[in-house]
């Protein structure tokens, strides 16, 4: 799996540069009539979707500097060469924001994916008892959505996560002695 996951970093890397350089031949033939500037923003938003920040800046720099080169060897002439530089910083500048924006939006996603999918396992998990039940007043059975009655335990075991245990409360145990012939101790008093 490592080796899939690198193979294809190794894949998305080739397949960035090998845009980049498209452009910056595409660039170089069209001289300075045409423009093909926002074009670089395909490798970088790649880089950034696919790979990540650091890369993206990587494609960011290597797209100004090819951008940069093809203008100059296009034989781009400036009045001074600090026009050639800002515009470098410039594009430079957008190809970065474009990457780090388009990384961002890619963590966002993942991070809303991995919260989405714990929330639908806690959904899984979760049963809970809505809505008026029909409970017999003697016994205590509870009529289900079939017309027939059961014990309340395993109704509520049915329909919801809760289990059950059993005891007796006070007043049942001494309840329970009494029936039974078993006089309860009388309580002490404190001295």
């Amino acid at each position: 799996m490592n080796t899939s996951i690198s193979l294809k970093k190794i894949q998305t890397w080739l397949g960035i540069t090998a845009i980049i350089v498209v452009f910056g031949i595409t660039d170089y033939y069209t001289g300075v009539e045409l423009h093909f500037f926002a074009f670089y923003f395909i490798p970088v938003s790649i880089a950034a979707w696919r790979l990540g920040l650091i890369p993206s800046i990587i494609t960011s720099v290597l797209s100004a500097t090819v951008w940069f080169v093809a203008d100059y060897y296009a034989g781009h002439e400036y009045t001074l060469q600090v026009f050639a530089i800002w515009n470098t910083i410039i594009r430079l500048c957008s190809f970065l924001i474009i990457g780090g924006t388009v990384s961002r939006i890619h963590d966002m996603l993942q991070k809303e994916k991995e919260i989405s999918t714990r929330l639908q396992t806690t959904l899984n998990q979760i049963k809970v008892l809505e809505g008026i039940l029909p409970i017999c007043a003697s016994c205590k059975k509870i009529r289900n959505t079939n017309g027939k009655w059961q014990q309340i335990e395993e109704y509520i075991i049915q329909h919801s996560q809760a289990e059950f245990t059993h005891g007796l409360c006070p007043q049942c145990g001494r309840k329970l002695l009494e029936e039974a012939g078993i006089a309860p101790e009388p309580a002490q008093p404190n001295s």
